[in-house]
Order: structure tokens, then sequence, then C-alpha cells
């Protein structure tokens, strides 16, 4: 199991990581892996504006659909819409390639409230036991 140094984690298993003026955001490997075989990512439209903790899609696996929540509230302005071709690239790439969706936040200082990778690692073994 990764876990990225580089970003920060919520309690849903969302990621986020600061680029430049934008937060770049996805699933965790520990999210992906439970998930198992991705084979449908619904993302929202480039434009819209949510709060933190909103939905903002839904990834589906063989084995279930998982809503995906904001780690941050702002504008979406990007998503990665090479997954509607290849949504396994989620599985394959969580942190890389793999990403979900781009946003310009309102408050970048949300991010300070989520957890580092060392918590979220902790986080995820508590849910194993």
């Amino acid at each position: 199991m990764t876990f990225d140094k580089d970003v920060k984690y919520l309690e849903s298993h969302e990621w986020a990581r600061k680029d430049g003026d934008v937060v770049v955001c996805g699933i965790s490997d520990y999210a992906q892996d439970s998930l198992g075989d991705i084979v449908f990512v619904e993302l929202p439209e480039v434009g819209a504006t949510l709060k933190k903790g909103d939905a903002f899609g839904v990834v589906e696996s063989v084995k279930a659909a998982s809503d995906v929540y904001m780690p941050v509230g702002g504008e979406i302005v990007e998503v990665n819409s090479a997954l509607e071709e290849t949504p396994e690239t989620v599985n394959e790439a969580p942190f890389g390639e793999g990403w979900l969706i781009k946003v310009k936040p309102s408050d970048a200082s949300e991010l300070d409230g989520l957890m580092s990778a060392d918590e979220y690692q902790k986080y995820t073994e508590g849910l194993e036991d």
C-alpha cells in the first residue's frame, strides 16, 4: 500500500495535493485497492463550484460504487477526461495519471485540516482491526 507523503488525506479516502494555485484531487491507494477493478468514473462539469465535503463524482468498480468528496471547496477547473476511456488508470496510478479533478480553492487553508500520510496510514490500519 502506498501512502504518498506529498498529499493530504480525508477520512473518506480522497487525497489533495497543492500544485501552484490549484489543488489536484484523487482517491487513495487504499481506496482503489478496497474498491477493486474500477470500471467507470463520473466527474463534475468544469466550472462547477462545490464546498469542502460535497460529493463531486462517483467511482464504480466491479464490487461497488462510491461517491467521492471535495477535500477543499472551490471551482472545478479541470477534470481527468482520459478516465472516461481508461478508468482503470485510477487503479494503476492513483497519485499520478489517475487523478480525478483540479480545483481552484476558495480557501487554501482548508488543506491544513486534512491528514498527513502518517496520520492517514494509522487511520487505515485502524479500519482493518
